[in-house]
Parts: C-alpha cells; sequence; structure tokens
C-alpha cells in the first residue's frame, strides 16, 4: 500500500482539472484537487460560458430589431449591459456551485490552494482565500491543469477604463462608442460581435492576411465580407505600429497608415500562454517549449508521475480538448490503455454573427498532402429552415479524399452551426466514408440537411440546387 496521501492530485479546477479529478474518483483513485482560484477555471468563470451568455443577450437584441420581418409588432429595443453582465456572472457562478456539487459528489477533497512542486511526490501548498489546507502533501501522480492566461501586449497593460483583455471585456463598465480589437481569431470575432450588435463602430486588427486564420480560406473571406456588411472596419495583414492614450481614450496608428484611429477602449485578443510559472518545475524535469509544458500522446510530462492537459499542454487551446485529454491521462494512469488524442478530429467553434465551426482538415491543407480531394458545397440560401428561420446566411462545405470516400474535413459558417459540427465530428470518429453519409437519413426541415447536401454536392449528386 503506498505511503502516499492520494493517488491522484490534480492541480487546477478548469474543464480538463475537474473531469481529471472526477474520472480519478470514478476508478477509485484516492482524488484531491488544488485550485487556488474560482472552480471552473477560465472557460466557466471568464471565458466560454459567460460569453455565450452575452452573446446570447446580443442575439435577442438583434432577433427583436428585426421582428417586423416576422410579422410582428415590438417596440425598438435598448441594450441593457449591466443586465446582461449581470446575467453572464450569475450564469457563471450557477455553474461553479455545480461543480462544486460534482466534487463532492464524486469524493473529491478540493484544496483551496496554491500548489507547487517539490520533487518526486511532493507538493507544497499556499492557503488562499483564508481556506485551511495542509502545508504539505504527496501524491502518486500530479496532474498539471493550470490552464492559460492572455497574452498581455506591451505597453497595453489592463485597465477597466480604456485596455480590455477577455476578464475586463466580460465586466465591461460602460459601451464603448468606439472599440478598436486587436486580433481576428474566435475569442476577438466574438467580442467585435457582442459590441458592434450593442451599438459601438469596431474596428478589427489581424497580422494574418485574413480574418479567423485557423479556418478554411473560403470561410474566413465570406465571415470578412459579412462583418464588413455590418459595418465593421476590417484591418488584415495589418499591425498596431504605434499607439497613445488621450482624454477620451486612445489614437491608434496602424501599419501603412498615415493617420490615427480614435477609439474609446482597445480590447486585446492575441493569443495566450500557458501558465507554468510558480508551479515548482524547476525541481523537475517537467520541459517547457513555446510557453508550454511537453508532454507525450498520455499527457505525461519528462519527470514520472506528472502529467499536464489542457491550454498547459499546448493547442488546440479548447476547453473539451482539456476535458478529453483529462480521461485519456486518468484512463492512461489506471492502465485500461486508452486511444490518444487525435487533435485534427477536435471540432472548434466560433459564437459570432454568423457563427463558424469546423472539424479536420481545411481545403489547403488536404491538397497539401498531396491526396486528390472532392470538394461539396450547399449554402443556406437554399435550405428551407434556413429560408423560414430568415437564417440564410452561410454554407456548409466538406472535403472528401477522392480514392476512400474519407471525411477529411468539415467547415460551416451560418446560423447555430456550432450546434451541427458534431455530427461531422462523428462521422469522422467512425470513419465514416460519402457512401455512409449519403444514406444517412436527414430530417426535414432541418438546416442539418445542408451537411447532407454538401456531401451529395461532392460528387456531383445535388438534388436541391
Amino acid at each position: 500500500m503506498s505511503t502516499d496521501d492520494f493517488d491522484v492530485l490534480v492541480v487546477g479546477g478548469g474543464p480538463g482539472g475537474y473531469i481529471a479529478a472526477i474520472r480519478a474518483a470514478q476508478l477509485g483513485l484516492r482524488t484531491a484537487l488544488a485550485e487556488r482560484g474560482e472552480l471552473g477555471g477560465v472557460c466557466l468563470n471568464w471565458g466560454c460560458i459567460p460569453t455565450k451568455a452575452l452573446l446570447r443577450s446580443a442575439d435577442v437584441l438583434r432577433l427583436v430589431r428585426t421582428a417586423g420581418h416576422y410579422g410582428v409588432q415590438a417596440q425598438a429595443p435598448a441594450a441593457d449591459l449591466p443586465a446582461m453582465v449581470a446575467r453572464s456572472r450569475a450564469i457563471a457562478g450557477q455553474l461553479q456551485r455545480g461543480v462544486a456539487y460534482l466534487m463532492k459528489k464524486n469524493g473529491v477533497q478540493v484544496l483551496h490552494a496554491q500548489a507547487r512542486l517539490t520533487g518526486g511526490t511532493g507538493v507544497a501548498l499556499t492557503s488562499v482565500a483564508g481556506k485551511p489546507t495542509p502545508g504539505r502533501l504527496t501524491a502518486r501522480h500530479i496532474i498539471l491543469a493550470t490552464g492559460a492566461r492572455a497574452r498581455v501586449l506591451p505597453g497595453l497593460e489592463p485597465d477597466a477604463a480604456r485596455t480590455w483583455y477577455y476578464r475586463e471585456a466580460l465586466a465591461a463598465p460602460f459601451l464603448p462608442r468606439r472599440l478598436l480589437v486587436i486580433g481576428a481569431g474566435a475569442i476577438g470575432v466574438e467580442f467585435a460581435s457582442f459590441f458592434h450588435a450593442l451599438g459601438s463602430q469596431v474596428h478589427i486588427v489581424e497580422m494574418a492576411a485574413r480574418l479567423l486564420p485557423a479556418e478554411d480560406e473560403e470561410v474566413s473571406g465570406c465571415m470578412a465580407e459579412a462583418l464588413r456588411q455590418q459595418g465593421m472596419q476590417l484591418h488584415l495583414g495589418c499591425r498596431v505600429t504605434r499607439t497613445e492614450r488621450t482624454r477620451a481614450g486612445w489614437q491608434v496608428w496602424l501599419q501603412g497608415g498615415s493617420t490615427a484611429v480614435d477609439v474609446d477602449v482597445i480590447l486585446v485578443a492575441a493569443g495566450i500562454v500557458g501558465n507554468h510559472q510558480d508551479l515548482g518545475l524547476e525541481h523537475t524535469a517537467v520541459q517547457v517549449a513555446h510557453d508550454h509544458v511537453v508532454v507525450d500522446d498520455y499527457c505525461a510530462t519528462h519527470e514520472p508521475g506528472i502529467y499536464a492537459i489542457g491550454d498547459l499542454a499546448g493547442p488546440p487551446w479548447l476547453a473539451h480538448k482539456a476535458s478529453h485529454e483529462a480521461v485519456i491521462c486518468v484512463e492512461s494512469i489506471a492502465g485500461l490503455n486508452p486511444e490518444p488524442l487525435q487533435a485534427q478530429k477536435i471540432p472548434a467553434c466560433t459564437y459570432s454573427y454568423p457563427q463558424v465551426a469546423h472539424v479536420g482538415l481545411t481545403e489547403t491543407q488536404a491538397r497539401t498532402r498531396g491526396s486528390a480531394v472532392r470538394v461539396g458545397r450547399f449554402p443556406f440560401a437554399a435550405n428551407g429552415k434556413a429560408i423560414a428561420s430568415g437564417e440564410t446566411q452561410g454554407f456548409v462545405k466538406v472535403v472528401l479524399d477522392e480514392a476512400s470516400g474519407e471525411l477529411l474535413g468539415a467547415h460551416m459558417m451560418g446560423a447555430e452551426v456550432t450546434e451541427m459540427i458534431q455530427g461531422f465530428t462523428v462521422a469522422m470518429g467512425l470513419e465514416a466514408t460519402e457512401t455512409d453519409l449519403i444514406q444517412s437519413v436527414f430530417p426535414h426541415p432541418t438546416q442539418s440537411e445542408a451537411m447532407a447536401e454538401a456531401v451529395l454536392a461532392a460528387y456531383g449528386r445535388g438534388l436541391n440546387r
């Protein structure tokens, strides 16, 4: 019998950490979770969930504004930003309490403490928030799930008045009349969509040549056009060269521009860095590269008995990737021989207006591999449910291997596509071919029929276009 205090100690209580703790407890391992902040981590408290609450408020505002299009008479709506923020924070609080309940239900001991590795199986704990904790403990296996934080740009340190990162934006004290967003990845585009819906004049600056650079090029181009049509100003293949504080906010000079853009607030969404500092890694053989902990296919580090999952372990920086890695890591510890994570089969979603979702390879990536591919597209403008709903913007695109019919990638832009991408994710996991997809019956009338039609289009068999 081991003399360690715990079989598994999880450091960090986000979507990777708390799932790791639950799965370990389910497998009969003595489990503790150390969290220095809020259970649920950034995702639940300051990321995925509260942003979706705000974006839902923006969706409702847009819908009411267009009520006349649906034959509904409604008074002109007004955005109540404090009420939106309060609702968002209340939802985060509710889910945080839910995580605490799950810890108790599964018998996980929660330690409100900062954890530092001391070498071997030892961990030193520093109490936070006045919670009593043991000063030291040992664990046979230690899973680091400390997540990541926003990359802070020099000269643009966060403050509630004029310089926002995601935390400041989620608790915005006022609605900026003019907003400049640095970074056109998912986070930047989501915040741009939210504040634009409420009435802010929005500029988006992106160093890459296109919006949402991780997406398929066709999706990026269509999204850029959609945002321009809404009235946003896009500065792509561009960077901020100089900023000056003014009494009203900022003057921002952009690459190639001779005049400044005047804005009230700069919102920075320029990537993240892993939280590997202050963990005591210097007492271990754990390696860090590009601000992330290096792990193998089962999340093991170079130090025996120490593992890392989620954002700390590198891209893709997604909550559901962290949760899946958590299960793989714990089941590997328990000797269950789980399948390693296949990063290319992890879906990614952007909850902007319109929404974007994808899984697998882009068309360019698939062609770069050297394989012949078939590409099919179907626009929501030809989908009966989308027309009835008044949501005809966007399309579904699929990329299939010509020889085998394997689904290599799927890309969507449009209303609620984030709820549809899981169909293609399951298909890829089951190694479905075009025959399987064509023979699947999709319910009518639904937007999901566009998924079937896109596959048919790749083989010249489209039925509704």
